[in-house]
C-alpha cells in the first residue's frame, strides 16, 4: 500500500509517478577503522586519527575488522536479507582528493547481504497505520572517505582555499541500497527513518546525520502514470535530515515534471540540495559502473562465513522497530500513534516496559512519557536514561494517583524533583506534606467556607451562571494548595451549589 497519490501537471492534465531509490550509507560503530587501528571517535583535531593503511601509503596491506563483519551481518539479518557465505571485497577506482589511495575498498558483485526488505508505517491523519514494504536490493561494506574542508577568501592569494581531513577515511560503512519502490517524499523519510531506528536499535551505530554518521543518497526519476519504463534518475546529495530528504524530493520531482513538458531532455546529473534556497542544483554528470572500473582487492582474501557464526550472530538480534511496533499495538492496545512515539527510541521503549514491569498502567504511562516527560527531555536536551526518574518511581508515582493519595495535579508539581534528584515519589509526597485530602466531612467544611466567602458568584451561579462552577474549583485548590481530591470537591460542590442546599 502506497500513501503516495498520482502527481499532477500545473500546466497540464497529465498525471505522473515518482519512482525513488535511496542509498544509505551508514557508518558502523566500531572503536577502530575497518582495515586498521586507528580510532573512529568523532571530532578529533583534523589529522591525527590516521595511520599508513588508511592514508595509503606503500606497501601497506589492510585486515578486515572483525566487528566490522558481524556489524555488517546483523544489519543484513535485520533488514531480512539472504546472508551470502561467500563474498569478498573490491577496489573502486575514485580520483578524489580525499581518497589518499585513489581507490575505495569496497563490494561490488559479491556483496555480503542482498535482497531483504523492511517495513514502514505511516500515521495518517486519522490515526490510521499506514504500512508498505520497500525492497532492499543490497548492503555492502566499504570504507569512508576523508572530508573536504572547504574555506573563504585567502588573503594571501585572494582565493578560496579547500583542506583535507583524513580522520573519516577508513571508517567502516554499510551502504544500503533500496529497490525503485519509494513513491513520494513522506515514504522516503519514513524509510530512512527506519533505517537509523533498525541500526540503532542494533547498536551497531548513532545514525547521527548531524556528524554524518547516516548519510542518503536519493535517486529520482518520474514517468507518466501507467508507463512501464523508468524516466532518467537523478542522484541528490547533501541532505542532513530527514525533512530536507522529503523537501528535496518534492522539488526535484516538480523541477522534472516541469522540464519533461517544457521539451528539456532530463539527464543523469548528481544534484546538491541547497537548504537555503530550497532547491536542487546541478554538481555534475553522474558516472556509471563502468567509469570505477572494479576488480577484485588483491590484498584481501575473501569472506567465507561459517553456518555457526552466522545462526550465532542471528541469536543475538534484539526485538527490531517493526516487531516491537505489531506487539505494541496487538498485545498491549496501544494506538498507532502512541506506538510510533514509543518505539522511535529503544531506549524510551525500554523505560515505558520496564514502567509497565513495575504496575504502571499501560496507557497512563504512556501518557506521562509523551507528555510531561518528553516535554522535560526535548526542553533540557537529554536522554530518557539521563533523568533521576528510574521506571519503578515512575509507576509509584502513578500509583499514588490511582490510590487517591495525590491528585493529578500535585504529581505534575512533583514531577520536576523527581526527574533531577530522583527517589521515592511516596517519601516526596510525605515530606511536603502534600497527601491528598479525601475525607468527605473536610472538604464539606471547606467547601462551605469557600461558597460563603464568595457570595456575589454563588447567587450569579444559582442564577443560571453555572460555568462558575470552575471558579468554586479553583477557590478550592487555592485553599488546599491543589490537595483537595478534585473528584470528590467536584461532587461535593455539585451538591451544595443547588439552591435547595
Amino acid at each position: 500500500m502506497t500513501t503516495a497519490a498520482p502527481i499532477k501537471s500545473a500546466a497540464r492534465k497529465t498525471e505522473y509517478e515518482a519512482i525513488i531509490g535511496l542509498e544509505t550509507h551508514c557508518q558502523l560503530s566500531t572503536a577502530t577503522k575497518i582495515f586498521s587501528n586507528s580510532s573512529t571517535a568523532f571530532g578529533a583535531e583534523p589529522n591525527t586519527n590516521i595511520d599508513p593503511i588508511c592514508m595509503g601509503m606503500p606497501g601497506v596491506l589492510p585486515v578486515l575488522n572483525q566487528k566490522v563483519l558481524e556489524y555488517a551481518v546483523k544489519a543484513g539479518l535485520a533488514l531480512n536479507c539472504t546472508i551470502a557465505p561467500y563474498s569478498k571485497f573490491d577496489r573502486k577506482q575514485y580520483f578524489y582528493p580525499d581518497l589518499p589511495k585513489n581507490y575505495q575498498i569496497s563490494q561490488f558483485d559479491l556483496p555480503i547481504a542482498e535482497h531483504g526488505h523492511v517495513e514502514i508505517e505511516i500515521v495518517d491523519e486519522q490515526g490510521n497505520a499506514i504500512r508498505k514494504t520497500i525492497g532492499i536490493t543490497r548492503l555492502h561494506m566499504e570504507e569512508d572517505a576523508g572530508k573536504l574542508v572547504h574555506g573563504g577568501s585567502d588573503r594571501l592569494a585572494g582565493s578560496t582555499y579547500s583542506m583535507v581531513d583524513f580522520n573519516r577515511a577508513g571508517i567502516p560503512l554499510i551502504e544500503i541500497v533500496s529497490e525503485p519502490d519509494i513513491r513520494s517524499g513522506q515514504e522516503a523519510a519514513e524509510y530512512a527513518q527506519e533505517i537509523r531506528r533498525i541500526v540503532r536499535y542494533l547498536g551497531v551505530s548513532d545514525g547521527n546525520m548531524q556528524e554524518g554518521s547516516l548519510r542518503c543518497d536519493v535517486n529520482v526519476s518520474v514517468r507518466p502514470l501507467g508507463q512501464e519504463k523508468f524516466g532518467t534518475k537523478v542522484e541528490i546529495k547533501n541532505m542532513n535530515s530527514f525533512s530536507a530528504i522529503q523537501r528535496a524530493i518534492e522539488y526535484e520531482i516538480q523541477r522534472q515534471i516541469a522540464a519533461i513538458e517544457a521539451g528539456e531532455k532530463i539527464i543523469q546529473e548528481t544534484r546538491l540540495w541547497e537548504e537555503g534556497a530550497q532547491r536542487t542544483i546541478s554538481m555534475r554528470i553522474k558516472e556509471g559502473s563502468s567509469d570505477y572500473r572494479y576488480f577484485p582487492e588483491p590484498d584481501l582474501p575473501p569472506i567465507e562465513l561459517a553456518p555457526e557464526q552466522l545462526e550465532q550472530w542471528r541469536s543475538e538480534l534484539p526485538e527490531l522497530p517493526a516487531q516491537k511496533r505489531d506487539r505494541y499495538e496487538t498485545a498491549l492496545g496501544l494506538s498507532p500513534y502512541d506506538t510510533r512515539v514509543l518505539t522511535d527510541d529503544q531506549a524510551v521503549a525500554h523505560y515505558y516496559e520496564a514502567t509497565i514491569a513495575a504496575g504502571g498502567d499501560l496507557k497512563q504511562v504512556a501518557n506521562w512519557i509523551m507528555g510531561d516527560i518528553t516535554a522535560y527531555l526535548k526542553n533540557e536536551k537529554l536522554g530518557i536514561t539521563e533523568i533521576a526518574l528510574t521506571p519503578e518511581n515512575l509507576a509509584e508515582l502513578l500509583g499514588l494517583i490511582d490510590s487517591g493519595t495525590i491528585s493529578g495535579k500535585i504529581a505534575k508539581d512533583i514531577l520536576p524533583d523527581l526527574l533531577t534528584i530522583g527517589g521515592s515519589p511516596k517519601a516526596l509526597v510525605e515530606q511536603k506534606g502534600l497527601i491528598q485530602i479525601s475525607d468527605t466531612g473536610e472538604i464539606e467544611k471547606m467547601v462551605d467556607e469557600v461558597l460563603a466567602a464568595h457570595p456575589e458568584e454563588l447567587a450569579q451561579y444559582r442564577a443560571g451562571k453555572t460555568k462558575l462552577q470552575g471558579f468554586f474549583v479553583g477557590q478550592m485548590m487555592k485553599k488546599t494548595q491543589g490537595r483537595a481530591d478534585p473528584k470528590l470537591t467536584n461532587q461535593i460542590l455539585g451538591k451544595k451549589l443547588k439552591p435547595e442546599a
